[in-house]
């Protein structure tokens, strides 16, 4: 989710997975995949660097965070994962 400010100065978060794309008329016109539509303050340049900071900071967080840190591992239940031998490329 993103910070976003609506022309009429109102702030609101969207959900930058559903952007379709970003126009420039001269507002900022952010245009979802359903068709909704929504001007803002901000410029499409702020907009793009929004949208990578979210999606850097979700990298980031998962590789600090493991399934044990989010409660998802139980240790009593046996897991039907077997463990995932890497590739490695032959020189």
């Amino acid at each position: 989710m993103i910070a976003l400010t609506r022309i009429s100065g109102q702030p609101f978060v969207l959900n930058c997975d559903l952007i379709e794309r970003i126009d420039v008329t001269p507002d900022t016109v952010v245009s979802l995949v359903d068709g909704k539509k929504y001007v803002v303050l901000e410029s499409s340049t702020a907009v793009a660097a929004a949208i990578r900071l979210y999606r850097a900071e979700i990298i980031a967080l998962s590789h600090h965070l493991g399934p044990d840190d989010l409660g998802l591992v139980d240790d009593d239940e046996p897991t039907h994962l077997s463990p995932v031998t890497p590739i490695t490329r032959e020189v």
